[in-house]
């Protein structure tokens, strides 16, 4: 059984930072990928990162801002969200599948945390 649980979240100023983090457990993992819904839209990709942590990958909006890493020794993915903007707000989905491709589209990853509620207040 896999299971995905995020952390991190929270209320943080416009500019501010937030680190979420998200462990894994129940078998070992390939790539992983963060995205994030706001209320009434729909699931968007954020970013994502392969097994070994060698690549990565961002949406055009969080590029140079959010750094997605991950600690293979505690089963933990992290996102490094720096300089948040009003349009960050979002309820925050880590997700995983069974194989190395860093999946952008929410139906190609079949594992998913309950995610985590960010909120930017300006």
């Amino acid at each position: 059984q896999v299971q995905l649980v995020e952390s991190g979240g929270g209320l943080v100023q416009t500019g501010g930072s937030l680190r979420l983090s998200c462990a894994a457990s129940g078998r070992t993992f390939y790539a992983m990928g963060w995205f994030r819904q706001a209320p009434g839209k729909e699931r968007n990709f954020v970013a994502a990162i392969s097994s070994r942590g060698l690549r990565t990958y961002y949406t055009d909006p969080v590029k140079g801002r959010f750094t997605i890493s991950r600690d293979n020794a505690k089963n933990t993915v992290y996102l490094q969200m720096n300089s948040l903007k009003p349009e960050d707000p979002a309820v925050y989905f880590c997700a995983t599948n069974s194989d190395d491709y860093l999946a952008t589209r929410p139906y190609e990853y079949s594992y998913w945390g309950q995610g985590t509620q960010v909120t930017v207040s300006s």
